[in-house]
């Protein structure tokens, strides 16, 4: 099968850029892919981090990717559909997670499917976590120019059917994030960050946003007694002082160790390792990209109820599930370390043989054949 692959790639970073290099090798194995990549994916005054690229201290999967699509200027989307027909696909595979896409994939999606191609976007997201009041109409009409769907978990398919209830589509879960590289030694791993040896280590990994709840679980640290430390990693999307005066207001604060900025990949391993416990105290959610990388490095999870997190923690008995409230959090957290940790990690091991990229990219191709 010949593959038209568009989405971010090689040299963006982050974790959709990651996935979709991850998805392309495991493609390719069996298909010829072709993949595109963006001119520019966000204009500057619109993206909230400090650069969109990969930088010396990234050991990203460089893939030599075709950049073809300006999403900000609505003349290149007919050239980079064109562009993208010249390769003759039997198939263009595309990316959605923020409604920000919808005009310029929707437009290149819309010049396929009038030509009688097959589209299939695999969604993150369909309803944004912040929402605005053109979200619905933009993302219906982005959806209705596609073939069919891959979604991540129930909330994003329930999302989907609700603007488009004919839609195609299958549910595979998100794949294990495994590029990182192994696990290292605890003690190690606790050094190097110059954590308490002796205490049990609570992380929170990933971008910061609003409604990731991270003042929530700064606030359940009050709660927690002395043998509980907190590291907190990643870029904060949006004004890090408010967290900043929580850490500072609190009894916990020489507890809690700050690491705001990108986390590059080679640090991944040592955050993971020195963890006990990977809590994800979101307000919403779809899926999360995060709990695929815990599972990576046998690393139990805490997720609150809200989205499709409960459905990923609960039946493959990973880790426990809590509400998104400063108590629950608290005592989620008290109930983990009063359980058998070993069992949760035997049931990580079960669960990383299912969640492989072989049978993310089968399931896909299946159907696409299948349409």
């Amino acid at each position: 099968m010949k593959i038209a692959f568009l989405s971010a790639f090689y040299p963006f970073r982050g974790g959709i850029a990651q996935f979709n290099a991850n998805l392309y090798k495991e493609l390719q194995k069996q298909h010829e892919v072709t993949p595109f990549t963006f001119k520019r994916q966000y204009p500057g005054f619109l993206f909230p981090g400090k650069t969109q690229y990969i930088t010396a201290d990234d050991s990203a999967i460089p893939i030599d990717s075709i950049p073809v699509l300006d999403t900000a200027n609505p003349f290149s989307y007919r050239t980079s559909a064109r562009q993208i027909e010249k390769t003759q696909p039997d198939v263009l595979v595309l990316r959605y997670w923020m409604t920000y896409f919808a005009p310029s994939l929707g437009a290149v999606a819309g010049y396929f499917t009038k030509r009688g191609y097959r589209v299939i976007s695999i969604l993150d997201n369909v309803t944004p976590h912040e929402r605005h009041f053109f979200d619905k109409p933009l993302t219906t009409w982005f959806l209705k120019r596609n073939s069919g769907f891959l979604v991540m978990s129930k909330s994003v398919r329930d999302d989907l059917l609700s603007l488009h209830p004919d839609a195609r589509y299958i549910l595979q879960a998100h794949p294990l994030y495994n590029h990182f590289g192994e696990k290292i030694d605890k003690r190690l791993a606790v050094e190097q960050l110059e954590l308490h040896p002796e205490k049990k280590t609570l992380l929170f990994f990933g971008l910061i946003r609003d409604y990731k709840g991270l003042d929530l679980l700064i606030d359940a640290m009050s709660l927690l007694d002395d043998s509980c430390q907190l590291v907190i990693a990643g870029e904060c999307y949006g004004d890090f002082g408010k967290y900043r005066r929580a850490i500072d207001n609190s009894p916990a604060r020489t507890r809690i160790k700050v690491l705001n900025r990108y986390i590059a990949d080679d640090e991944v391993p040592r955050l993971f390792s020195a963890a006990d416990l990977l809590v994800t105290p979101y307000r919403s959610a779809t899926q999360s990209g995060v709990i695929p990388i815990a599972y990576h490095f046998e690393l139990p999870v805490l997720a609150t109820d809200v989205g499709g997190l409960k459905e990923s923690i609960e039946r493959a008995g990973t880790g426990l599930v809590c509400q998104p409230t400063v108590e629950s959090l608290a005592e989620g957290i008290q109930e983990f370390f009063r359980s058998n940790k070993e069992s949760f990690i035997a049931n990580i091991c079960k669960e990383k043989q299912a969640l492989s990229w072989e049978t993310f990219a089968g399931a896909l191709t299946r159907f696409i054949e299948a349409l």
